[in-house]
């Protein structure tokens, strides 16, 4: 059986970090290079780093800041922000980043996923989907506003397109460390045959137990990370606690 990642997400807004609460106020906590270094001696499985602001700026994510963590820093690397075109990708990945994670453009173009599948594989192509609660309902979020789009059917046509992974965020329990949204997994977990990343209101290690075992893969959190004495290792050995395989050194 394959082991549970937990996943730190590093949000920037060009060169500085950043934790945002339900994708609106914003807290700044540094440096990127200072906060993967830190993340980097904690034995993370994998480390997302995200710019929040490059495809509303219409920019790319910085360059010097993924070559800057990734000559420092030993953990696989997921980078997204901005990127729109295959040489986008490129560069990122010539940086040093194992994957790249794609939102926006995936909104604005879906063969884009296809194509990015096709020519750099599957595994380095994680699709991204920010989920909003409308009343009963769940939608699509993009751009600081809903979309018109079932977010579970769009899940399901971004597989079909060739994403190798899911990394799906709850936009209404994101910075609120108020426990996860359960029923986007529930609905989300079946209709996935690749790995899912979850994301949103992990607020301890034992809020990570039920979404691994509703299937989701990994696992992603910041607050809990940022503002409280849990680390990735804690959450590792309540996960192992509950018979949950996970890489732990000691």
């Amino acid at each position: 059986m394959l082991c549970t990642r937990v996943i730190p997400v590093v949000l920037i807004d060009g060169y500085s970090v950043v934790k945002t609460i339900q994708f609106k106020e914003r807290r700044n906590l540094g440096n990127p290079i200072t906060v993967a270094r830190v993340y980097n001696t904690r034995n993370v499985d994998e480390m997302i780093l995200l710019d929040i602001d490059a495809s509303k700026q219409n920019r790319s994510i910085d360059l010097f800041t993924i070559e800057e963590i990734t000559s420092e820093c030993f953990m696989p690397l997921a980078v997204g922000g901005g990127l729109r075109t295959l040489d986008d990708i490129r560069s990122v990945l010539c940086r040093g980043a194992d994957k790249v994670v794609l939102n926006t453009i995936a909104i604005d173009d879906p063969n884009f996923i296809a194509e990015a599948s096709s020519v750099f594989g599957a595994q380095c192509i994680v699709a991204s989907v920010d989920i909003k609660k409308d009343g009963d309902n769940f939608y699509v979020f993009s751009r600081g506003q809903i979309v018109d789009k079932d977010p579970f059917e769009w899940i399901l046509q971004l597989q079909q397109l060739g994403a190798g992974e899911m990394f799906i965020t709850s936009v209404d329990r994101d910075g609120t460390m108020t426990e996860c949204e359960n029923e986007i997994i529930c609905k989300t977990v079946p209709k996935l045959e690749i790995p899912l990343i979850y994301n949103g209101g992990v607020s301890c290690p034992k809020d990570m137990v039920i979404p691994v075992k509703q299937g989701v893969s990994s696992v992603a959190a910041a607050s809990i990370f940022h503002f409280t004495r849990w680390t990735p290792d804690s959450c590792k050995s309540e996960l192992r606690a509950h018979g949950i395989p996970v890489r732990l050194i000691n």
